[in-house]
């Protein structure tokens, strides 16, 4: 099973002002770099909690259906289904109605259940079936739960501050373990 990001974010859990009021950051000279900053330690409390903070499209890509009538989904949390389609011995998709489909939106990771014998069988051995869905906590900053968001700024205040010096593979200071820690979503 893989999985593609088909869009990505529309805004970021902290606007510019927000991160500039926590770095006490006056001046416009480093606005790109704190925006760069913003967007990268968003993908990096994703990445470390395996959710989407804020509302993005991903599509799943299977060989099979799971014989269990299951397919549990990361990033978490998912929030609908799109659009699903079964790809046919010649390559050619067929759409399959989204209400085939149960959502458990409470789940981390998310769970996709379904009736098995009920959906068509892919026609070709290899990634013959799509699944869109949409992830994340919703379309605002204010959406995302309070703990990430300041996962976020103590992370983006480290980035900022240590940008010449902090390696690649520096997790931060150890508070941002223990914001992340309830949300982080176990391995598939």
């Amino acid at each position: 099973m893989a999985a593609i990001l088909l869009s990505g974010p529309a805004v970021e859990p902290l606007t510019l002002a927000e991160a500039k009021s926590y770095l006490r950051v006056e001046h416009d000279d480093d606005d790109a770099l704190i925006a760069a900053l913003v967007a990268a330690v968003r993908a990096e409390v994703e990445a470390k909690t395996r959710r989407a903070l804020i509302t993005q499209r991903w599509r799943w890509i299977l060989d099979a259906w799971p014989r269990d009538g299951r397919i549990a989904l990361a990033p978490a949390p998912v929030r609908e289904i799109l659009a699903a389609r079964v790809y046919d011995e010649n390559g050619i998709a067929q759409a399959i109605d989204t209400q085939a489909f149960v959502v458990d939106t409470a789940a981390a990771p998310g769970v996709i259940g379904f009736v098995s014998w009920a959906l068509p069988a892919p026609g070709r051995a290899v990634a013959g079936i799509e699944i869109d869905v949409a992830c994340g906590y919703g379309d605002a900053a204010a959406d995302v739960p309070e703990p990430l968001r300041q996962a976020m700024r103590v992370l983006l205040a480290h980035r900022y501050e240590n940008r010449g010096l902090a390696a690649a593979a520096d997790a931060g200071p150890a508070s941002v373990a223990a914001l992340l820690s309830p949300y982080r979503v176990m391995a598939l």
